[in-house]
């Protein structure tokens, strides 16, 4: 009795499939957490864009604002514009995070304080 070879290569690939698959579920069930994107910029005090919401005012360019509530999340869609997120007050100290034009993230720490820069 003769096997056939493409049984193996068959399973491979099914294999292959539903790794693939079951990567892309499990990253959008991550995704799942934020808010829809939309036009703006937005930090948030929870992680996943949860929790207090600051509204970010992108035409103030190179203003520093502290919101009331630290950042531990950011989301900024704008075509001209992004963020740089300082850890403390004032924007005091080296620019800790510097987001591009189109971001969705958690920060590495708690930001208090922001600037709007070109982007």
């Amino acid at each position: 009795m003769r096997t056939p070879r493409i049984a193996p290569r068959s399973a491979a690939a099914v294999a292959v499939t539903a790794a693939a698959l079951i990567g892309l579920g499990a990253g959008t069930a991550d995704a799942a957490g934020w808010p829809p994107l939309q036009e703006g910029a937005f930090l948030y005090s929870g992680t996943t864009g949860s929790g207090t919401v600051t509204r970010v005012d992108l035409g103030d360019l190179g203003s520093c604002h502290t919101p009331a509530s630290p950042a531990r999340s950011v989301q900024i869609v704008s075509g001209s514009a992004s963020l740089e997120l300082y850890s403390g007050a004032g924007c005091s100290g080296p620019t800790a995070w510097r987001t591009g034009s189109l971001a969705q993230g958690d920060l590495p720490w708690a930001m208090l304080s922001y600037r709007v820069v070109a982007a």
